[in-house]
Protein backbone atom coordinates (compact mmCIF):
# COMPACT_ATOMS: atom_id res chain seq x y z
CA UNK A 1 0.00 0.00 0.00
CA UNK A 2 1.31 3.10 -1.36
CA UNK A 3 2.09 5.86 1.38
CA UNK A 4 0.25 9.32 1.63
CA UNK A 5 2.81 11.88 0.54
CA UNK A 6 3.71 14.15 3.08
CA UNK A 7 1.53 17.59 3.61
CA UNK A 8 -1.36 16.27 1.26
CA UNK A 9 -4.46 15.79 3.18
CA UNK A 10 -7.12 13.69 2.84
CA UNK A 11 -10.39 13.94 0.27
CA UNK A 12 -12.64 12.83 3.11
CA UNK A 13 -15.35 15.53 3.92
CA UNK A 14 -15.35 15.31 8.18
CA UNK A 15 -13.13 18.53 8.48
CA UNK A 16 -15.05 20.35 6.33
CA UNK A 17 -18.12 19.32 7.90
CA UNK A 18 -17.03 19.64 11.36
CA UNK A 19 -16.38 23.29 10.44
CA UNK A 20 -19.52 23.87 9.13
CA UNK A 21 -20.73 21.87 12.30
CA UNK A 22 -18.84 24.58 14.07
CA UNK A 23 -19.75 27.92 12.28
CA UNK A 24 -23.91 26.98 12.13
CA UNK A 25 -23.41 26.27 16.29
CA UNK A 26 -21.66 29.82 16.11
CA UNK A 27 -24.59 31.13 14.58
CA UNK A 28 -27.02 30.33 16.58
CA UNK A 29 -25.22 31.41 19.90
CA UNK A 30 -24.94 34.55 17.65
CA UNK A 31 -28.51 34.86 16.89
CA UNK A 32 -29.47 34.16 20.53
CA UNK A 33 -27.81 36.56 21.72
CA UNK A 34 -29.14 39.13 19.83
CA UNK A 35 -32.55 38.01 20.65
CA UNK A 36 -31.34 38.56 24.14
CA UNK A 37 -30.27 42.39 23.76
CA UNK A 38 -33.86 42.71 21.52
CA UNK A 39 -36.26 41.06 24.38
CA UNK A 40 -34.40 43.14 27.01
CA UNK A 41 -35.31 46.27 25.41
CA UNK A 42 -38.86 45.38 24.75
CA UNK A 43 -38.92 44.12 28.18
CA UNK A 44 -37.84 47.43 29.87
CA UNK A 45 -39.35 49.95 27.24
CA UNK A 46 -42.53 48.70 26.82
CA UNK A 47 -43.32 46.26 30.09
CA UNK A 48 -41.54 47.72 33.09
CA UNK A 49 -41.68 51.15 32.30
CA UNK A 50 -44.30 53.22 34.24
CA UNK A 51 -46.72 55.94 32.51
CA UNK A 52 -45.29 58.18 35.50
CA UNK A 53 -42.30 58.15 34.37
CA UNK A 54 -43.01 58.44 31.43
CA UNK A 55 -44.54 61.60 32.00
CA UNK A 56 -41.97 62.90 34.41
CA UNK A 57 -39.42 62.45 31.47
CA UNK A 58 -41.96 64.45 29.07
CA UNK A 59 -41.64 66.99 31.72
CA UNK A 60 -38.52 67.56 32.95
CA UNK A 61 -36.53 66.15 30.41
CA UNK A 62 -32.73 65.28 31.16
CA UNK A 63 -33.52 66.73 34.55
CA UNK A 64 -35.89 63.66 35.40
CA UNK A 65 -34.61 61.35 37.88
CA UNK A 66 -36.64 58.67 36.09
CA UNK A 67 -35.04 58.88 32.85
CA UNK A 68 -32.38 57.83 33.80
CA UNK A 69 -33.67 54.83 36.49
CA UNK A 70 -35.25 53.67 33.30
CA UNK A 71 -31.91 53.61 31.65
CA UNK A 72 -30.03 51.45 34.94
CA UNK A 73 -33.11 49.18 34.00
CA UNK A 74 -32.37 48.47 30.75
CA UNK A 75 -28.71 48.26 30.47
CA UNK A 76 -29.19 45.87 33.66
CA UNK A 77 -31.82 43.52 32.33
CA UNK A 78 -29.66 43.33 29.48
CA UNK A 79 -26.65 43.03 31.27
CA UNK A 80 -28.21 39.98 32.94
CA UNK A 81 -30.04 38.07 30.09
CA UNK A 82 -25.95 38.26 27.92
CA UNK A 83 -24.16 37.32 31.29
CA UNK A 84 -22.34 40.67 31.37
CA UNK A 85 -20.16 39.26 28.20
CA UNK A 86 -18.90 41.40 27.24
CA UNK A 87 -18.94 44.03 30.00
CA UNK A 88 -19.22 47.00 28.18
CA UNK A 89 -22.44 46.46 26.28
CA UNK A 90 -24.75 47.52 29.73
CA UNK A 91 -22.69 50.56 30.06
CA UNK A 92 -22.93 51.13 26.33
CA UNK A 93 -26.99 50.63 26.21
CA UNK A 94 -27.01 52.80 29.98
CA UNK A 95 -25.55 55.70 27.81
CA UNK A 96 -27.33 55.24 24.27
CA UNK A 97 -30.60 54.65 25.90
CA UNK A 98 -30.68 57.57 28.35
CA UNK A 99 -29.47 60.07 25.55
CA UNK A 100 -32.28 58.74 23.08
CA UNK A 101 -35.25 58.59 25.58
CA UNK A 102 -33.79 62.21 26.62
CA UNK A 103 -33.87 63.66 23.35
CA UNK A 104 -37.27 61.82 22.16
CA UNK A 105 -38.71 63.57 25.66
CA UNK A 106 -38.44 66.98 23.42
CA UNK A 107 -40.49 65.57 20.86
CA UNK A 108 -44.49 65.28 20.37
CA UNK A 109 -46.21 62.36 20.73
CA UNK A 110 -46.24 61.00 17.08
CA UNK A 111 -45.60 57.92 15.37
CA UNK A 112 -43.03 58.89 12.95
CA UNK A 113 -40.97 60.48 16.28
CA UNK A 114 -41.65 56.56 18.26
CA UNK A 115 -40.65 54.73 15.15
CA UNK A 116 -37.15 56.96 14.77
CA UNK A 117 -36.65 56.32 18.50
CA UNK A 118 -36.90 52.60 18.31
CA UNK A 119 -34.91 52.48 15.42
CA UNK A 120 -32.27 54.53 16.68
CA UNK A 121 -32.53 51.96 19.60
CA UNK A 122 -32.37 48.78 17.67
CA UNK A 123 -29.31 50.00 15.80
CA UNK A 124 -26.82 50.14 19.16
CA UNK A 125 -28.33 46.87 19.69
CA UNK A 126 -27.23 45.57 16.51
CA UNK A 127 -23.74 47.83 16.49
CA UNK A 128 -22.96 45.81 19.91
CA UNK A 129 -23.99 43.14 18.12
CA UNK A 130 -21.89 43.04 15.50
CA UNK A 131 -18.54 44.44 17.43
CA UNK A 132 -19.22 41.03 19.75
CA UNK A 133 -17.47 38.74 16.93
CA UNK A 134 -16.46 35.87 19.45
CA UNK A 135 -19.58 34.73 21.66
CA UNK A 136 -17.81 32.74 24.86
CA UNK A 137 -20.64 32.21 26.04
CA UNK A 138 -22.64 33.44 29.09
CA UNK A 139 -21.67 33.92 32.92
CA UNK A 140 -24.77 32.91 33.79
CA UNK A 141 -25.10 29.31 32.27
CA UNK A 142 -28.34 28.56 33.66
CA UNK A 143 -29.70 31.30 31.22
CA UNK A 144 -28.44 29.67 27.97
CA UNK A 145 -29.80 26.35 29.04
CA UNK A 146 -33.47 28.41 29.68
CA UNK A 147 -33.09 30.80 26.93
CA UNK A 148 -32.35 28.57 24.28
CA UNK A 149 -32.61 30.25 20.99
CA UNK A 150 -36.27 28.87 20.12
CA UNK A 151 -37.49 30.04 23.49
CA UNK A 152 -35.79 33.53 22.75
CA UNK A 153 -37.32 33.77 19.50
CA UNK A 154 -40.87 32.49 21.05
CA UNK A 155 -40.43 34.73 24.15
CA UNK A 156 -39.65 37.87 21.77
CA UNK A 157 -42.39 37.41 19.65
CA UNK A 158 -45.54 37.13 22.59
CA UNK A 159 -43.67 40.33 24.72
CA UNK A 160 -43.94 41.82 20.93
CA UNK A 161 -47.72 41.49 20.51
CA UNK A 162 -48.40 43.08 23.45
CA UNK A 163 -47.68 46.24 24.98
CA UNK A 164 -44.76 47.11 21.66
CA UNK A 165 -48.03 46.82 19.29
CA UNK A 166 -50.47 47.90 21.35
CA UNK A 167 -48.55 51.41 21.38
CA UNK A 168 -48.32 50.94 17.40
CA UNK A 169 -51.48 50.95 16.77
CA UNK A 170 -52.74 53.63 19.40
CA UNK A 171 -50.29 55.96 17.38
CA UNK A 172 -51.42 54.68 14.16
CA UNK A 173 -55.06 54.90 14.75
CA UNK A 174 -54.14 58.59 16.49
CA UNK A 175 -55.89 60.47 13.29
CA UNK A 176 -58.64 58.89 13.31
CA UNK A 177 -59.52 59.06 17.00
CA UNK A 178 -58.88 62.57 16.91
CA UNK A 179 -61.77 62.99 14.64
CA UNK A 180 -64.00 61.66 17.15
CA UNK A 181 -65.35 63.55 20.16
CA UNK A 182 -65.55 62.03 23.49
CA UNK A 183 -69.27 60.59 23.52
CA UNK A 184 -68.39 58.61 20.01
CA UNK A 185 -65.68 56.67 20.92
CA UNK A 186 -66.25 55.16 24.32
CA UNK A 187 -62.93 54.54 26.62
CA UNK A 188 -63.76 50.81 26.43
CA UNK A 189 -62.71 50.75 22.77
CA UNK A 190 -59.71 52.85 22.88
CA UNK A 191 -56.17 51.58 22.61
CA UNK A 192 -54.14 54.45 24.30
CA UNK A 193 -51.19 54.20 26.24
CA UNK A 194 -50.64 57.81 26.32
CA UNK A 195 -53.86 58.80 27.49
CA UNK A 196 -55.36 60.99 25.22
CA UNK A 197 -57.78 63.43 25.72
CA UNK A 198 -60.91 61.19 24.15
CA UNK A 199 -60.77 58.61 27.19
CA UNK A 200 -62.79 59.49 29.98
CA UNK A 201 -62.68 56.31 31.89
CA UNK A 202 -58.77 55.42 32.52
CA UNK A 203 -59.90 51.73 33.95
CA UNK A 204 -61.72 51.14 30.80
CA UNK A 205 -59.00 52.64 28.36
CA UNK A 206 -56.61 50.40 30.75
CA UNK A 207 -59.13 47.15 29.80
CA UNK A 208 -59.33 47.90 26.54
CA UNK A 209 -55.69 47.55 25.89
CA UNK A 210 -55.19 44.50 27.86
CA UNK A 211 -58.50 42.97 26.08
CA UNK A 212 -56.03 44.12 22.53
CA UNK A 213 -52.93 42.75 23.99
CA UNK A 214 -54.93 39.23 24.80
CA UNK A 215 -56.52 39.15 21.28
CA UNK A 216 -53.34 39.25 19.83
CA UNK A 217 -51.84 36.74 22.10
CA UNK A 218 -54.47 34.44 21.20
CA UNK A 219 -53.97 34.85 17.64
CA UNK A 220 -50.50 34.36 17.74
CA UNK A 221 -50.63 31.27 19.61
CA UNK A 222 -53.31 29.83 16.82
CA UNK A 223 -50.96 30.84 14.25
CA UNK A 224 -48.06 29.05 16.28
CA UNK A 225 -50.17 26.03 16.15
CA UNK A 226 -51.47 26.19 12.65
CA UNK A 227 -55.29 26.43 13.90
CA UNK A 228 -56.08 28.56 11.24
CA UNK A 229 -60.33 27.38 11.30
CA UNK A 230 -60.29 29.02 15.27
CA UNK A 231 -58.18 32.30 14.28
CA UNK A 232 -61.18 32.59 11.51
CA UNK A 233 -63.67 32.03 14.46
CA UNK A 234 -62.32 34.47 16.89
CA UNK A 235 -62.72 37.04 14.05
CA UNK A 236 -65.74 36.32 12.88
CA UNK A 237 -66.66 36.53 17.19
CA UNK A 238 -65.00 39.60 17.60
CA UNK A 239 -66.68 41.06 14.09
CA UNK A 240 -69.83 40.24 15.95
CA UNK A 241 -69.32 42.22 19.25
CA UNK A 242 -67.97 45.16 17.81
CA UNK A 243 -69.75 46.09 15.14
CA UNK A 244 -72.88 44.97 16.04
CA UNK A 245 -74.48 47.91 17.26
CA UNK A 246 -76.56 49.80 14.95
CA UNK A 247 -76.91 53.22 16.38
CA UNK A 248 -72.77 53.46 15.71
CA UNK A 249 -71.86 55.95 13.65
CA UNK A 250 -69.58 55.36 10.33
CA UNK A 251 -66.50 57.41 11.81
CA UNK A 252 -67.03 55.03 14.90
CA UNK A 253 -66.93 51.52 12.54
CA UNK A 254 -64.18 53.49 10.45
CA UNK A 255 -62.35 53.68 13.63
CA UNK A 256 -63.33 50.42 14.94
CA UNK A 257 -62.15 48.55 11.75
CA UNK A 258 -59.24 50.22 11.52
CA UNK A 259 -57.78 49.45 14.73
CA UNK A 260 -59.34 46.01 14.56
CA UNK A 261 -57.90 44.76 11.35
CA UNK A 262 -54.35 46.38 11.94
CA UNK A 263 -54.23 44.37 15.20
CA UNK A 264 -55.55 40.95 13.81
CA UNK A 265 -52.93 41.84 11.09
CA UNK A 266 -50.10 42.74 13.06
CA UNK A 267 -50.75 39.31 15.15
CA UNK A 268 -51.00 37.25 12.34
CA UNK A 269 -47.85 38.77 10.70
CA UNK A 270 -45.88 38.44 13.29
CA UNK A 271 -46.97 34.70 14.15
CA UNK A 272 -45.89 34.06 10.08
CA UNK A 273 -42.32 35.62 10.90
CA UNK A 274 -42.10 33.87 14.04
CA UNK A 275 -42.50 30.37 12.15
CA UNK A 276 -40.06 31.70 9.32
CA UNK A 277 -37.63 31.69 11.68
CA UNK A 278 -38.02 28.43 14.10
CA UNK A 279 -38.20 26.61 10.97
CA UNK A 280 -35.01 28.33 10.04
CA UNK A 281 -33.65 27.10 13.40
CA UNK A 282 -34.35 23.48 12.33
Amino acid sequence: MRNRPAGRRSNTCFPNTRRSALRSKTDRMELTWLCKLLLAHLLTDFLLQPKSWIAARSRMHFRAPQLYAHGLVTAAVAGLLIGFNPWWVAPVILLSHTAIDGIKSYLPEKIGYFLADQLAHLLVLVGCWFAVWNYKGSLLPDWDRILSTRNVVLLTAFVFVTKPLGIFIGLFTAKWRARLTMEVVPAKNTEDPFGAKAVSDDSLATAGSWIGMAERVIILILVLKGQYEAFGLLLAAKSIIRFSDSQRTEAKTEYLLIGTLSSVLLALGTGLLTLKALQLLG
